[in-house]
């Protein structure tokens, strides 16, 4: 369970789809989308 910020809802969501991302910079990220509305969702570290 990965917990991150929805803009859309604004309020902490959980997510759903998550994938391990690498950014350009070489810190790693979690991106998903919001289990509730649907929106995309990023989370930086973890």
């Amino acid at each position: 369970m990965v917990e991150a910020y929805c803009m859309k809802c604004k309020e902490k969501r959980e997510m759903k789809d998550v994938k391990e991302v690498t950014m350009k910079n070489g810190k790693q990220a979690k991106s998903g989308v919001c289990s509730v509305c649907g929106t995309k969702m990023f989370k930086i570290g973890g």
